[in-house]
């Protein structure tokens, strides 16, 4: 493959912190050989049950449509428009989107994305926060947004040494916002998002008000120690706790597979960096409600997401090479993903119904001892800046209101 992105010259060596406009540009050869591949790929044959992965079905509609009718150069003409950056911190290049808005007196926020997310999840959200006045909210709702990629991912640059995981994630954000000139400002993530928020929020570093999370971080000890080990569930469960409590078994004994083998053996995901059909197959397979969302879009009859949306976020992981990148920061990070942190602080929680498991108010209130603001949302999955917007960017106004 030609080379893909475009970025500035280096900056001077003397200041590595400098911040750099951002550009990139995909060549024509890389779109035709993509195409290429996407056509040439080897099929299996039919799954014989539908709980053994993406099907067949699905996965053939993504690539006759990837192959024909999508449209990547749409797609790059509204993501390039938008303010791309690049600063080197830590040793590696973090790239970002920011947004001012309008209104001056704005609220600072970091937006951080997930696996097998990126900075395209958040597209959706820019305009329902930097500019609340035209999308039914006051200017006092109004966000000052930074939206970086993780290392590894997309635009940013991959860590050529071992160490980054979600910890040193946060203290790098929380330089970037200091960098920016941010003296107050919130955070908000789910996925690998929350667990880099929720590390913000440890550090508890000058000028942080708060956080708010969509996948959040609450299972009590005795939970989390029944779950690792089979044991008995612990007694005198509530009725929202029982019914988290037998999600998380389900989820744990079948639907973890892909993130054990990043945990473990990512290099091995030759693959994914090879095939983009084997690409958009491993991404699509990472929640079972997700998937269904997805291959109902391929199905002709899209939900929260369409198939250009899907299409556009797996081909930024083809086009910037981030298959095996990006999984390695499950091999880097060794927290518990869904255990209590320690996060003393004020949060908002939101629960949308399709995420991985439903965090019961309850255990929210022990995990975050400042909640400030929980609710539990009617719609809406994993992916929640992308599948449901307008529900997140309320959820956010309303957590954030009282620390403003």
């Amino acid at each position: 493959m030609s080379q893909t992105l475009t970025q500035p010259a280096a900056a001077d060596p003397a200041n590595p912190e400098a911040i750099r406009p951002f550009t990139f540009d995909v060549s024509e050869e890389d779109l035709s050989d993509l195409r290429r591949r996407v056509n040439g790929t080897r099929w299996p044959d039919r799954e014989t049950d539908p709980s053994q992965g993406v099907r067949l079905a699905t996965i053939q509609a993504l690539a006759k449509y990837w192959a024909t009718d999508y449209d990547w150069r749409a797609f790059e003409k509204r993501f390039a428009a938008l303010p791309h950056f690049i600063t080197q911190i830590d040793g590696v290049d973090i790239h970002f989107i920011q947004i001012r808005s309008k209104h001056e007196d704005a609220l600072p926020l970091i937006v951080t994305h997930g696996w097998p997310g990126s900075t395209i999840e958040q597209l959706k959200i820019i305009g329902l926060l930097t500019d609340p006045t035209t999308h039914g909210a006051t200017e006092a709702d109004a966000f000052h947004l930074v939206i970086p990629s993780l290392p590894g991912h997309g635009f940013s640059g991959k860590p050529t040494e071992t160490g980054w995981d979600p910890i040193r994630i946060a203290r790098a954000w929380v330089v970037l916002m200091k960098r920016l000139g941010y003296e107050r400002f919130v955070a908000q993530g789910g996925d690998w998002g929350n667990a880099v928020t929720e590390q913000m929020a440890i550090l508890k570093p000058d000028g942080l008000l708060g956080i708010h999370t969509n996948m959040p971080a609450t299972v009590p000890p005795d939970v989390s120690k029944a779950l690792a080990t089979g044991g008995p569930k612990p007694e005198g469960l509530s009725a929202d706790e029982d019914r988290a409590y037998e999600i998380l078994k389900h989820f744990f004994a079948t639907g973890v597979g892909y993130a054990n083998e990043m945990a473990h053996r990512p290099q091995t995901l030759y693959g994914i960096e090879d095939s983009p059909v084997g690409l958009a197959a491993w991404m699509l397979d990472h929640d079972v409600a997700s998937y269904e969302l997805i291959a109902r879009a391929f199905a002709g009859d899209p939900g929260g997401l369409s198939r250009d949306d899907v299409l556009d976020n797996v081909t930024h992981y083809w086009l910037t090479r981030s298959g095996i990148s990006s999984a390695r920061l499950y091999w880097e990070s060794h927290l518990a993903f869904f255990d209590i942190k320690g996060v003393d602080i004020p949060v908002g929680v939101t629960v949308f119904p399709d995420e991985l498991y439903p965090a019961p108010r309850s255990w929210a209130e022990r995990a975050y001892p400042k909640l400030i603001h929980f609710n539990t949302v009617d719609r809406g999955g994993h992916f929640a800046a992308w599948e449901q917007p307008e529900l997140l960017a309320e959820e956010v106004r309303e957590t954030f209101r009282p620390l403003r």
